[in-house]
């Protein structure tokens, strides 16, 4: 639930806004709710994309304050490419755990072994991901898919709306989108469609940082400094793994390392860091020029359109 701050005016600390305005945070949370709960009543069978990952930790976080005391009325879905980072993994199963949530999986690995997809030649699996993404919407029925997308993460998702409707193929077309004035949704689909629903749509790297500092969210260890066994590949530092890396010419060192945000071992690169704790972090972000995305991440970096080309075809 959100707070309204009671600051008498005129005393240090006063709120620019009003005695009883919202804070920055509260506002952010306060519109994420809004949203929660509008999916809530306008669609039957809604779904949360969720990965591990602090995004995906945060919706969570959020939808769990939508409905308490009442049990989060959404199942879980993950997109598990089996090049998974196992401390995520171990997240992911524990809050499944904690908060008595349904999770489904889609397995990567299954669709390759019956020929649905094959592998790439650069061993890169989150380019995969979109034709198990759209199989387990198919196949149990969501008709509203909640996602941890944000839009100063990279510049196709700067164009999606809050509500963003996918055709019978899961396709993306930015012309297609609807407008969204004063907060109002349209959740209106036909057969075979879905809504994509991002309630971090508004929320930055920094905010999401400061929200997870506020309610003191508990995130996989690999989102802090930790020493790490990694190797250099275009400009990242990958994880050593089964997956691919590293090759015969690359050398693995073991560095101080975090990582800002997470895919799988194939695509997601650390950054060296020695911010060890939350405040840490977030003087780090603060300070940085590029986003997490356009640091970390080689599946945005094969070419100019990369993310808004996989939207199209029905990625996240």
């Amino acid at each position: 639930m959100t707070t309204a701050t009671h600051t008498l005016p005129g005393t240090a600390g006063e709120n620019p806004g009003g005695p009883f305005a919202l804070s920055h945070l509260d506002a952010l949370e306060a519109e994420s709710v809004h949203i929660f709960r509008e999916v809530a009543g306008e669609f039957e069978r809604p779904v949360i994309l969720f990965s591990g990952g602090k995004d995906s930790i945060v919706m969570l976080h959020l939808a769990l304050k939508a409905f308490w005391p009442a049990a989060v009325p959404f199942a879980l879905l993950h997109v598990d490419t089996g090049h998974n980072f196992p401390e995520v993994l171990a997240y992911r199963d524990r809050a499944v755990a904690e908060h008595n949530l349904r999770l489904h999986v889609a397995h990567v690995q299954d669709f390759i072994d019956d020929g649905r997809l094959r592998e790439r030649p650069d061993g890169l699996r989150n380019p995969l991901q979109t034709v198990p993404l759209l199989d387990g919407i198919e196949s149990n029925k969501f008709d509203a898919v909640f996602g941890g997308g944000r839009r100063d993460e990279e510049k196709a998702r700067a164009k999606e709306r809050v509500f963003s409707l996918r055709d019978e193929f899961g396709a993306w077309d930015p012309r297609r989108q609807r407008p969204e004035l004063w907060s109002l949704y349209n959740g209106k689909h036909a057969v075979g469609e879905h809504v994509r629903v991002f309630p971090l749509s508004n929320w930055t790297e920094l905010d999401v940082w400061q929200y997870i500092e506020r309610e003191k969210i508990e995130l996989p260890e690999i989102y802090y400094a930790h020493e790490r066994e990694v190797f250099a590949r275009n400009g990242m530092w990958l994880t050593a793994g089964e997956w691919g890396g590293p090759k015969e010419t690359e050398t693995v060192e073991r560095r101080l390392v975090r990582y800002r945000t997470v895919g799988d071992m194939s695509c997601t690169g650390a950054v060296d860091s020695d911010a060890a704790t939350i405040g840490d972090v977030i003087a780090e972000i603060a300070a940085s020029r590029l986003t997490e995305r356009g640091a970390t991440r080689a599946d945005d970096k094969m070419s100019e359109a990369a993310m808004e080309d996989r939207k199209r075809e029905g990625y996240f």
